[in-house]
């Protein structure tokens, strides 16, 4: 089997209250680990089972639907569970700061933007801050897509990423995703999106 379950950087329960430890045991025991298994199962034996999971996405529109959409669950949540921490929030610095301010002139105007896309993602996908060639730029996907796929309408090196499907926050904010979106900025890991910046 090519693709693992990544093990949590943290404990389940290391992120309430803000996302519970519930929610999270679900989301990264099941959700998770179901979309590693499909992945395994839809490339056995092909010539995918030996690439790695950023090329499989710059190429997914080669692939069958059940690559797709397991592999795009794949790559997310990997990501999803590494920019966040139970030290997270605050704000950045440095260089990625720097970027924030000349693409959207303010941290908190990125929020903004960053919470709008999440919040107007209509069904379920993901917000995302991706770094372009013409500076950060702010995005959202259906399903499971992610903007290093080649048919993603929305392109980019994705260095933030936030899951609005519904089981990511259903147990604790039912409807109300907007307080979800609220919350995550309370365990984003910074120091991991500025190093996916650089």
């Amino acid at each position: 089997m090519s693709f693992k379950l990544p093990n949590l950087p943290y404990p389940y329960n290391a992120l309430e209250p803000h996302i519970d430890a519930r929610t999270m045991e679900i989301h990264h025991s099941k959700h998770h680990n179901a979309y590693t298994d499909n992945l395994n199962k839809a490339i056995a034996g092909k010539p995918e089972d030996s690439m790695s999971i950023e090329d499989i996405c710059k190429n997914i529109s080669k692939y069958s639907p059940a690559i797709r959409n397991n592999g795009g669950g794949y790559f997310n949540h990997c990501m999803f569970w590494e920019i966040m921490s139970p030290n997270g929030g605050g704000a950045p610095i440095g260089a990625l700061a720097d970027a924030i301010n000349a693409a959207f002139g303010s941290f908190e105007t990125m929020k903004e933007q960053f919470a709008a896309a999440g919040a107007t993602r209509f069904g379920s996908g993901w917000a995302w801050l991706c770094k372009t060639n013409e500076g950060l730029k702010i995005c959202s996907t259906a399903n499971q897509d992610n903007p290093l796929m080649d048919i993603s309408d929305c392109k980019g090196t994705p260095i933030l990423c936030l899951d609005v499907w519904e089981h990511a926050y259903y147990l604790n904010y039912q409807n109300r995703r907007p307080d979800y979106i609220s919350a995550f900025w309370n365990v984003v890991n910074w120091d991991e999106v500025a190093r996916r910046f650089a």
